[in-house]
């Protein structure tokens, strides 16, 4: 019954003379997102309207999972879609419209309509009472209501007509690619991909670095991470990451640094190596899933002393969230249940058993001088062997 999709959209609505590129974007989004579904879609827009439209059959049920996890769509309504725009074939195609969605139900309804063509010779109110005649002669447990309807059927006549009823929510935000790329820094924690997830949504492209510490941490682990980018990249669109071997810069920190200054020495080298990516492929700035106190390395003290070592600005969109909000949020976008399985990173392997949660910058930067003799070359090397992968969902 349904051969189209009606997208809605928010924020792009008042982007004023730019607000084609912001839905291009979205448009772009949506062919990419409907790639692995079974049929063939024309994604097009008319008057500040944007249509997905099934060209024969098609999967409808991947089709409204896939719309769901797009961002730049605050609702879509499945259409069905009356080619005449006579008056008689839209009351017949109302009337059947509704009784295949909701048959003869005993319930208060209403009829809502726009006409987005202003020369069709009724006006909205008029469309819509004559509807709604056709609907209570045909339907006699109906009864009108204005104010609060139990049930609601929209109508849209432009060059074609669009009828509908139902409206699924979509993940709003803003359609990914509009604002930039940033490179996040990906463990196989809770926080991190939430973090991604997040800036996503706000129309940054996603890439991401992974920190892999052989043998300590094993491929399951560097599997677990890929996964976690596979689950993202269903929001965020296609991620490369960047899978860097930390053990030797690890080992030499060990050896060569105050075992309480262990994590934040590491965590300074990472976001160094991370930066470099971010430069290289044009990132504008780094994501991490740091959230303030939540462990020694996210102190306010740690997170300047990190910060240090960067020109970029760093995002952090969970640096003021509860953890148990954080969790809620990883369960809502499917990477809770990966996020915990038990294969650790690096940054869990080398953890000091009394970590310095005030550190000093001058101090460590001190610190980090008797690393002088190797951790150029090491850098070198980590950059030069990094392996890169592209992840799609």
């Amino acid at each position: 019954m349904y051969q189209a999709f009606l997208i809605k959209y928010g924020e792009i609505g008042i982007k004023g003379k730019n607000r084609y590129l912001f839905e291009d974007a979205l448009m772009r989004q949506i062919r990419i997102a409907l790639r692995p579904v079974e049929g063939e879609f024309n994604v097009t827009k008319e008057q500040g309207r944007v249509y997905v439209e099934a060209v024969g059959e098609y999967d409808y049920d991947a089709t409204v999972e896939a719309l769901k996890n797009i961002f730049g769509i605050v609702e879509f309504c499945p259409v069905l879609i009356e080619e005449d725009s006579d008056f008689e074939k839209i009351c017949k195609s109302a009337v059947d419209f509704w009784g295949k969605v909701y048959g003869d139900t005993n319930a208060s309804f209403k009829v809502r309509t726009r006409r987005g063509d202003k020369h069709y010779p009724m006006t909205s109110m008029e469309i819509s009472a004559g509807v709604g005649e056709a609907l209570l002669d045909e339907y006699p447990g109906l009864k009108v209501d204005v104010h609060e309807p139990e049930l609601m059927l929209e109508i849209e006549v432009r060059e074609r007509v669009f009828i509908y009823s139902q409206r699924i929510q979509g993940l709003k935000g803003m359609p990914v690619g509009t604002a930039g790329k940033a490179m996040l820094l990906l463990s196989g924690g809770i926080d991190s991909p939430v973090a991604g997830y997040m800036v996503a949504k706000r129309g940054v492209k996603i890439e991401a670095t992974y920190f892999h510490a052989p043998p300590y941490t094993s491929e399951r682990a560097k599997q677990k991470v890929v996964d976690l980018a596979r689950i993202v990249a269903k929001y965020a669109g296609p991620i490369q990451l960047n899978i860097v071997n930390f053990t030797d810069i690890q080992m030499y920190i060990y050896k060569q640094c105050k075992h309480e200054e262990l994590t934040i020495i590491m965590r300074r080298y990472m976001m160094r190596i991370a930066e470099h990516f971010a430069k290289e492929s044009g990132c504008l700035g780094l994501i991490t899933g740091e959230s303030i106190g939540q462990v020694a390395s996210q102190t306010m003290h740690s997170l300047y002393c990190t910060n240090a070592v960067c020109d970029l600005p760093v995002f952090r969109p969970l640096i003021a969230f509860d953890k148990q909000d954080i969790v809620d949020l990883s369960e809502k976008i499917g990477t809770y249940e990966t996020s915990i399985l038990p294969y650790e990173d690096c940054c869990t392997i080398f953890v000091a058993k009394h970590p310095v949660t005030k550190p000093n910058k001058n101090v460590i930067e001190r610190s980090e001088t008797h690393l002088a003799e190797q951790i150029d070359e090491m850098l070198k090397t980590a950059i030069e062997t990094t392996e890169k992968i592209m992840v799609e969902a």
